[in-house]
């Protein structure tokens, strides 16, 4: 079940941001008749903490904070109950709604709250003669959600930079998924199949670190890390042993940072508060801010990673100050045109969107 801000927090505790919101903020003028009420649900990420924790305040806004799964989110929004005048949302369920089903009831705005590199999520065992992407052609895939974001990149990046078509290899789609949890469970638009492709069903009772385990398969791609990988297991290893230089040598080439979720507001909303989706990037915006002041100030000495300042400072080198980007900016486009292009080239979306499209005109110039 989804939580209310109030018990979100109340399970947060102790963040790593170490932050500790002050008597007052957070509590907008609930009794004034001008604070419009929002209902916003999302992922704990440090860089939301201040819009939860209410040190950011959503401008005119009396905001009610829930935490709640992807699939949670994307199921709400895309067909659901619509019950969240803000919402995270996944990018490629957003575009099959959009492209496929002629949904309507949100626009984005250009918050990209969640962005993974995707090398490190492809998995194998390493008795089958996979050592480099090209050995994947002609092996068994298992996958947990095949028309999911995360799926949609990295079968995107197996064809464009190693020329490893989704064709090329036989999909085992997984009956669970060891990090559902998590996840919360594929929406409707995360498991479309396209046609022309070699799918099959493993085995009852199995998830995919189990499909890779048992040797029913030679290689799994996982939005997150398997239970085989976080137990330690030798069956199951990355491709891509050090897929920190593989994706720092991918930015280098391609400016793409991947982008996963960005934000959704109700159509109905916007039409009601125009300012609605301006006052939302700020506010989106000042509190990844805080984050990275956090990373730059406190991080050293709160974090239990003993070398996250020189991470930082790493990071910055390679991709910039503002590493996080929202906004519509040149790589930012590239980043989700690319996107664009691989939903509709596996045959996932029926057409190839633009930004224009998707993101709400009042947005297209707005920069952090």
């Amino acid at each position: 079940m989804p939580m209310n801000r109030r018990s979100a927090l109340k399970g947060l505790g102790a963040t790593m941001l170490g932050m500790v919101a002050r008597p007052g903020i957070g509590q907008l003028a609930a009794a004034s008749s001008q604070s419009l009420p929002i209902r916003m649900a999302g992922y704990d990420y440090d860089r939301v903490q201040a819009l939860m924790d209410g040190s950011v305040q959503l401008e005119g806004c009396e905001l009610d904070f829930e935490v709640d799964t992807i699939g949670g989110m994307n199921t709400d929004a895309l067909g659901g109950p619509v019950r969240r005048e803000v919402t995270e949302i996944g990018m490629t369920p957003y575009i099959l709604a959009f492209a496929n089903e002629g949904l309507r009831n949100h626009t984005l705005i250009p918050v990209f709250p969640l962005r993974v590199f995707r090398h490190k999520s492809v998995f194998i065992r390493p008795d089958r003669g996979i050592n480099r992407p090209e050995d994947l052609r002609g092996k068994k895939v298992a996958t947990p959600g095949y028309s999911s974001t995360s799926l949609t990149w990295i079968r995107g990046i197996m064809q464009h930079e190693y020329g490893v078509r989704p064709g090329d290899v036989h999909w085992v789609l997984a009956r669970k998924d060891s990090a559902g949890k998590a996840s919360g469970g594929p929406s409707k638009q995360e498991q479309v199949l396209p046609e022309g492709l070699d799918f099959s069903q493993g085995s009852p009772g199995m998830d995919e670190s189990d499909l890779l385990i048992s040797g029913e398969v030679d290689a799994l791609f996982h939005a997150a890390e398997p239970r085989a990988f976080t137990e330690g297991d030798p069956r199951c290893v990355r491709l891509f042993a050090d897929s920190r230089k593989t994706e720092r040598e991918y930015y280098a080439k391609t400016g793409i940072f991947p982008i996963m979720h960005a934000v959704a507001v109700r159509n109905d909303m916007v039409e009601q508060n125009p300012w609605l989706p301006k006052a939302l990037f700020e506010a989106y915006s000042k509190a990844k801010q805080r984050t990275y002041d956090y990373l730059r100030k406190s991080a050293w000495y709160k974090t239990t990673l003993p070398w996250i300042s020189q991470e930082l400072e790493d990071t910055r080198d390679v991709m910039g100050d503002n590493f996080y980007a929202y906004g519509l900016s040149p790589n930012n486009r590239t980043t989700l045109e690319a996107l664009f292009q691989y939903s509709y080239e596996q045959g996932l979306a029926s057409r190839l969107l633009t930004v224009e499209e998707l993101f709400h005109p009042s947005t297209m110039t707005l920069t952090e």
